[in-house]
């Protein structure tokens, strides 16, 4: 990449629309995608607004907390920033290789081994198959899944999944990173191993978002904050003053015994 990263939304709006109204159609969509945007009417159809007018500007040292309850849009920004969802009005332009720590089955092939989803999601970040090539046996011994690489996903555990698509999506420096809570996985090993490698991972990205409800997570590792109800971004600035105004405070939770690192000052402001 040439230049420093960058993230930019301009008046960024994210509708999902209900293409048959019943009651039981409108739950299970709003389940699938996970949102509690508003519900809208008109034209003869239903739709659920996710995200409305977002404007953002993030640059090289950034780093911003999403915060908000259950449903405020914190995920379909994340997804929006990532590429998966487009914006119905608006836009988003991104500058920079973007890794994501969310959705992990995003993009796996299930029929295929976990050899194979290693070099398959490698190319989804924007890697070379030489680069690939160069980064798997890291890959694999980080996954600690052996011979169960050699064979088909389908035959792995939720937890399996989750060592294979972490170890990928933490396996090379991205210029953005974006992450929707905290890795959680079963194994207390796995855990630990995780959690030293995303911190590390942090320490190098160019940008992060972070979207959580756990606001030590958000003072530790964030310099700004943005606040989202019903997508809609209701405050953005320093950390302890965006959690005040949403009304989130809790006890400044202990973080002793971690491995601290200096988070970027970076200029994150909402666009004019």
């Amino acid at each position: 990449m040439t230049g420093a990263p960058s993230l930019h939304l301009d008046n960024v709006t994210v509708d999902f629309p209900i293409y048959s109204g019943g009651s039981r159609s409108l739950k299970k969509t709003l389940v699938s995608i996970g949102t509690g945007g508003r519900i809208l009417h008109g034209s003869g159809r239903i739709s659920i607004q996710a995200l409305k007018e977002v404007s953002l500007k993030l640059g090289h040292g950034d780093r911003l907390g999403l915060i908000g309850h259950n449903g405020a849009g914190k995920t379909t920004l994340l997804r929006t920033m990532a590429g998966v969802y487009e914006p119905t009005i608006g836009k988003v332009r991104v500058s920079g290789r973007v890794a994501t720590i969310f959705d992990f089955t995003l993009g796996l092939d299930f029929d295929a081994t976990g050899f194979e989803n290693i070099t398959l999601q490698g190319m989804l970040l924007g890697l070379s198959r030489r680069g690939i090539a160069r980064l798997t046996d890291e890959i694999a011994a980080f996954t600690d899944l052996g011979g169960y690489l050699n064979m088909p996903i389908r035959t792995y555990s939720a937890g399996m999944l989750t060592r294979l698509a972490f170890a990928v999506a933490t396996s090379s420096d991205p210029d953005l990173l974006l992450m929707d809570e905290w890795i959680e996985t079963g194994d207390a090993d796995f855990f630990h191993r995780a959690e030293e490698r995303l911190r590390t991972l942090i320490g190098r990205a160019g940008i992060l978002v972070l979207a959580s409800h756990n606001m030590a997570l958000i003072r530790h590792y964030c310099s700004a904050a943005v606040w989202l109800e019903h997508g809609q971004l209701k405050a953005i600035g320093p950390v302890e003053d965006v959690i005040a105004a949403a009304g989130l405070q809790e006890s400044k939770a202990s973080l002793a015994g971690r491995q601290d690192f200096k988070a970027g000052q970076g200029d994150i402001r909402e666009r004019a």
